[in-house]
């Protein structure tokens, strides 16, 4: 069957919201200054506090810099440390001048025991100074539509203009969770990090001591200045489903986000969101029959927070050729939660239309096709 181009027809279906808990987001304290719990597959926020004001965000900056390192085309290479790499103040994961190892693993080594001098090395292999790996942070966070965030350092190390929000943070950790090399780092209590020259195994702790706290906790980092207080930004999972956390200035951060996670995972549910799909027609050109039905290929679910409407859209060509067969996948629906896609499931013919029969006699055929081949028909 010939290719079909699709267009947008209309929103058809709307799934209505579910009953909440009866434990709601203003019954939930937390020390933080800024806080956000986000539902990353709707993109739904379950709580915020000060969310969208631009604080310092300390060595939580250092998920944006390991996923630069694990994006990059380079993370295998071999990096020789150098003088200026090591020239930085704060928290070390111990590198010194002359040592060998490859990017990726002082990305590792980095998230564990949230070395500046892991983050200096990494911005200067990857750019020719921090200013410039700066703007790779920068131009990646915009891609992320983290709009009130501006990076200066790869360390988070405080500098003026260095910040970000609870929200933009949470938008991060969203995406560099969806990194497996990233997320297999993060979410270790210890790490071996393997030195090329000198050859050796440098066993790293997490500073993440959520890990430990509490079960379902996957990751990610922790950060602390005297300006910024105390920043923890966390990632949990539970019967397949995620959700972030971010606090900025939380004297209290562990017990902040464990009781938003508790909180957070009551007010999700499993849900599937194609139940009400009510099969539509479309019409075939040249077919026996004038309309095809068109069904959902496969039934989908996933866990969304109760309270969000699921919204659907046919995206379908306005006629169909035949022949066309049973199965054949002739559109999708769109299905969207908060303007963000959380699925297109095709929508395939539910039954067999052939072509039209041609009821002319032998003669009628060979004269029309004469009348199309002479030059005198158009």
């Amino acid at each position: 069957m010939r290719k079909i181009l699709c267009v947008l027809l209309a929103v058809v279906f709307v799934w209505g919201s579910l009953p909440v808990s009866a434990e709601t987001a203003e019954s939930v304290s937390v020390s933080a200054y800024a806080a956000v719990l986000y539902e990353p597959v709707s993109g739904t926020v379950l709580f915020e506090k000060n969310s969208r004001e631009v604080l310092p965000v300390a060595s939580t900056t250092k998920i944006m810099t390991a996923l630069l390192a694990f994006e990059s085309e380079h993370r295998g290479d071999p990096v020789t440390i150098t003088p200026e790499m090591i020239s930085v103040e704060g928290s070390s994961m111990g590198l010194r001048a002359g040592e060998v190892l490859a990017l990726g693993d002082i990305a590792r080594g980095m998230m564990m025991a949230s070395g500046n001098d892991g983050a200096n090395a990494i911005a200067l292999y990857l750019s020719d100074s921090a200013e410039a790996f700066s703007e790779k942070m920068n131009a990646r966070a915009a891609e992320l539509h983290m709009m009130q965030t501006h990076f200066v350092t790869p360390s988070g190390l405080d500098a003026e203009g260095h910040g970000s929000t609870a929200y933009d943070m949470a938008l991060l950790a969203a995406e560099a969770m969806q990194n497996e090399e990233f997320a297999a780092a993060v979410g270790q209590t210890t790490l071996s990090v393997p030195f090329i020259s000198p050859e050796k195994t440098v066993r790293y702790e997490n500073h993440n001591r959520l890990l430990k706290l509490y079960p379902d906790c996957t990751g990610i980092k922790t950060g602390f200045t005297k300006k910024a207080g105390r920043c923890l930004v966390s990632s949990a999972e539970r019967d397949g489903a995620r959700l972030i956390c971010v606090t900025l200035n939380a004297p209290d951060d562990w017990n902040d986000h464990m009781n938003l996670y508790d909180y957070g995972f009551a007010q999700l549910a499993e849900r599937t969101y194609t139940a009400d799909f009510q099969p539509v027609s479309l019409p075939a050109v040249g077919g026996e029959k004038e309309c095809i039905s068109l069904t959902l290929q496969t039934q989908e679910s996933a866990v969304l927070p109760k309270d969000v409407t699921v919204t659907a859209g046919c995206i379908l060509p306005r006629f169909v050729y035949a022949p066309v067969e049973k199965g054949d996948v002739i559109g999708c629906v769109r299905y969207s939660v908060n303007g963000k896609v959380l699925k297109e499931t095709p929508l395939v013919s539910s039954e067999d239309c052939a072509l039209q029969k041609d009821e002319r006699t032998w003669f009628q055929k060979w004269f029309a096709r004469f009348l199309r081949s002479t030059s005198f028909i158009n």
